[in-house]
């Protein structure tokens, strides 16, 4: 093992050991669907899903409730014992694959008609736009990619850092470098929202809200038959 796969691990190790003590911690780590998941899922037809950093799993189990087939990873093998155990109280055990996956080695494999990332965020090196664009990449034709970030940072907030640079929806477009053409941008906002922490405190947020669609594939008509 040279230097360099060295480092690798001992940062995939950390990374690990971070997360791991964030959902063991006493806080309240119920299982709530992020807002804007709701809000862009809702009228759409349940296909097969993937939650990027599932977390305490509501968003996979609001979704897996609702007749979607989701494929739901964390790099805390505490969050994803935690949404498979809910996932059988709820009766929603045989839509939900939970997996601990650690995205700064690999993506999932498969095809969906949903990618969610919510809060994609972490304290460890991750080269989170070549995971956003591989999360594009595997979308279905007509599929969604919906990416929600700080905005501002919320008082319960691991990072509190006063200088931290909250980047735009269109920042993050930008740095993904997908073809418009075949990735047209369907919503870059910034929804201010009334958020609750993990200890019941509440404060007023901002939202990035970016949300991608893949038309690659869609089926043309054939020369000649327009």
């Amino acid at each position: 093992m040279d230097a360099s796969e060295s480092t690798t691990e001992n940062t995939a190790d950390s990374a690990q050991q971070f997360w791991e003590r964030h959902y063991r911690s006493p806080h309240d780590r119920s299982a709530r669907v992020n807002p804007v998941l709701a809000e862009t899922a809702a009228p759409l037809v349940p296909g097969a899903a993937l939650d990027l950093g599932c977390g305490a799993g509501g968003d996979a189990l609001w979704l897996a409730r609702r007749g979607w087939q989701v494929t739901a990873v964390d790099i805390s093998g505490t969050a994803v014992e935690r949404l498979r155990e809910h996932a059988r109280d709820l009766g929603v055990a045989e839509r939900i694959t939970a997996e601990q996956h650690d995205l700064a080695a690999g993506f999932p494999a498969g095809r969906f008609d949903l990618v969610s990332a919510q809060y994609f965020h972490t304290p460890f090196p991750l080269l989170r736009t070549h995971v956003l664009r591989a999360a594009a990449l595997a979308l279905r034709p007509g599929g969604l990619l919906l990416i929600v970030d700080h905005g501002s940072t919320a008082p319960w907030s691991w990072n509190q850092d006063p200088d931290v640079h909250h980047p735009t929806p269109e920042e993050v477009a930008t740095d993904l470098g997908l073809d418009p053409t075949r990735w047209p941008v369907l919503r870059a906002e910034t929804p201010p929202r009334r958020a609750t922490g993990p200890s019941g405190e509440t404060a007023t947020v901002v939202d990035n809200v970016l949300l991608i669609q893949s038309t690659a594939g869609l089926l043309r008509p054939a020369p000649g038959t327009e």
